[in-house]
């Protein structure tokens, strides 16, 4: 779970581990130690009720932490499995469980809060409404995990997940990029997430969505004056990055212009695309890329999707979230060949939910296509933030990622788009 939210929690805390809640060892800490030590009986019991019913009878609960350091953009995520019993027989279940960091030297620790009340109002609040009116139209509900409990006691704020490891759900090795399979499996969520918006916000349509929820609005490009220095300077390390491994790459030029140009203004770029524009303003995911879905297999070919980590839900274009995915999650060379194909697919899914509500689409494929590439470059912002961090482990140095083809490859696929509208334009 993560990305801007991961890569910008990455680079703020400069905590470079990029491990989703669904990668969690079975090993567990019978001392849990850290934020984990906040996780008391009385939530875990809130949490068995909501998910067992009063029925159940809480025993026992132990942590059972990640793999790696359970360190996200705005929280610290671990499980907990509980012993419980119910008409009369034992049984065992787990959780996900997202904690707010807290820290005393954290200057981020308003911002991590303000990040937990959006992912608890979207999961409490916004989720249930845009299920209900999906399922009013005889559709299922979208394809996240169920929430089951939130503590926003201060210092100790919690939200109690569903674990979806036991409905067999997996994550996707980020190093290599989603085929087409994987990727419209995610584009039909999205589309099907950005129309339940659209039917919610008719039936209040004098009324802004930002208006009625409390904490959608809030958003990491109203840091304090202090943090946007802190994401700036961070951000412009990695965007440096980039461009030296372009340096002394034939065609390359204009990419390393446009690395040079943003190094210190990417949260300017970053608000410029986020700017609502009321033909194309619905309820974005905000983070969604190949580390913050999972998928479930039959015979080897996936078959469902869950998409996770909604700490940084907004409204805003849907090309935002498609560029997002498509640039951090993809192969250029997938990217390229099948964008028009993943956007028709995307807009076939979005105008059957408008048509099944009596809906019609708010904007042309022609200008969804239009609108894609108006807002590529959000995309390539944080492709290049992202796919030296998830190459990371096979390439650390400069000269190990010029001379690993995979990494190489795929970096500099980035670009390729880029390249080719300056090309058009001589």
């Amino acid at each position: 779970m993560y990305s801007c939210g991961r890569v910008l929690r990455q680079q703020l805390a400069s905590s470079l581990k990029a491990f989703s809640y669904s990668r969690m060892g079975s090993a567990g800490s019978a001392g849990a130690v850290g934020p984990q030590a906040n996780i008391e009986d009385d939530h875990v019991k809130e949490a068995l009720k909501m998910d067992k019913g009063r029925e159940a009878i809480f025993i026992s609960q132990s942590v059972r932490d990640l793999a790696g350091k359970g360190d996200h953009f705005s929280s610290t995520v671990t499980s907990v499995e509980v012993k419980f019993s119910l008409m009369g027989k034992h049984n065992v279940v787990s959780y996900v469980v997202k904690i707010s960091p807290h820290r005393s030297e954290d200057h981020l620790a308003d911002f991590h809060l303000s990040m937990m009340k959006k992912e608890n109002e979207f999961f409490k609040e916004i989720l249930p409404q845009l299920n209900s009116e999906l399922n009013s139209l005889g559709h299922s509900n979208l394809r996240m995990p169920r929430w089951l409990y939130t503590s926003l006691e201060e210092d100790k704020e919690l939200i109690f997940l569903e674990d979806l490891r036991p409905l067999g759900f997996k994550v996707f090795d980020c190093k290599v990029g989603l085929d087409v399979d994987h990727t419209n499996l995610v584009l039909k969520e999205l589309a099907r997430l950005h129309a339940a918006s659209l039917l919610l916000k008719a039936k209040t349509p004098l009324q802004d969505l930002a208006q009625t929820f409390l904490h959608i609005a809030e958003d990491w490009t109203s840091l304090s004056e202090n943090a946007k220095k802190i994401h700036n300077k961070t951000c412009s390390g990695s965007l440096a990055g980039a461009e030296a491994l372009l340096t002394n790459m034939k065609g390359y030029e204009v990419a390393r212009r446009w690395l040079a140009k943003h190094q210190n203004n990417s949260l300017d770029l970053v608000k410029h695309f986020l700017v609502r524009n009321p033909k194309f303003d619905v309820i974005c995911h905000g983070d969604c890329w190949v580390n913050n879905v999972q998928f479930r297999y039959s015979e080897g070919k996936p078959v469902d999707v869950m998409l996770l980590d909604l700490q940084l839900n907004r409204l805003a274009s849907p090309a935002t979230d498609l560029n997002y995915l498509l640039y951090t999650s993809l192969h250029g060379k997938d990217r390229k060949a099948n964008w028009r194909d993943f956007l028709s697919y995307y807009y076939d899914s979005f105008r059957s939910v408008m048509e099944a509500g009596g809906r019609g689409m708010p904007f042309t494929l022609k200008e969804l296509h239009q609108e894609y590439r108006k807002k590529m470059e959000y995309g390539m912002l944080y492709g290049s933030m992202t796919v030296s961090l998830v190459m990371r482990e096979s390439s650390s140095t400069l000269d190990e990622k010029k001379k690993n083809p995979q990494f190489l490859s795929r970096f500099l696929a980035l670009y390729g788009e880029l390249i080719e509208q300056e090309r058009s334009r001589l």
